[in-house]
């Protein structure tokens, strides 16, 4: 894996379990954040629904992120496919979150442009690990 993949990889996956984590005190009332931290119309159902609509996906890219970068530490070759998993997964979620702001004609960059690049980054290393995985032995 190379140091730039195992970086974004952690980065991601780090800030979303703890964006995760973060909402989830939120939710329970431990502390609140403000207001201009929040996405438009968090405090509307819908709207609340769609935002944790996410957690599954997240929760998953950034485990299988993480394993990994863990596998690939360890010289296992699993890390590869478990690699292309967590990239797709993230490139979804980018993905989804980008189509729902622009159908709703929100361009936030504080959230508009965080998903452009969750949608972005993973497509510059799925081909490479693709290639890696077809290659005969």
């Amino acid at each position: 894996m190379s140091k730039r993949l195992k970086t974004l990889l952690l980065i991601t996956d780090i800030l979303f379990l703890t964006y995760w984590a973060a909402s989830l005190l939120h939710l329970l009332g431990v502390f609140q954040m403000p207001p201009s931290m929040m996405y438009a119309d968090f405090d509307q159902p819908r709207v609340f629904a769609w935002n944790w609509s996410f957690l599954p996906l997240d929760v998953l890219f950034s485990i299988t992120g993480i394993a990994a970068v863990r596998l690939s530490t360890a010289g296992d070759p699993r890390w590869r496919p478990m690699a292309m998993i967590s990239l797709c997964l993230t490139f979804v979620a980018g993905l989804m979150a980008i189509g729902y702001w622009t159908i709703l004609g929100e361009f936030d960059p504080a959230w508009y442009l965080p998903n452009l690049a969750l949608a972005v980054w993973p497509l510059f290393f799925l081909p490479g690990l693709l290639n890696a995985t077809v290659r005969p032995s």
